[in-house]
């Protein structure tokens, strides 16, 4: 976001919630959807793809090839 210079408000209002709530999803205290996961990508970043804008540091999780 930072480098696209897209800011929690303005991101927040293209998916039409509060920033407060965004704050929420992106924090995990609260569930972002799938529907507005695709939203955030057509909106903010059409040329990143869902995977590259929502992977997780998961430590505990073993990738498999």
């Amino acid at each position: 976001m930072a480098r696209s210079k897209i800011t929690q408000t303005k991101l927040a209002d293209m998916l039409g919630i509060t920033p407060t709530t965004l704050s929420f999803k992106l924090n995990g205290k609260s569930t972002l959807s799938l529907k507005e996961c695709v939203e955030i990508k057509k909106k903010a970043f059409p040329d990143k793809t869902l995977d590259y804008l929502f992977q997780t540091d998961d430590p505990d999780k073993k990738e498999v090839v």
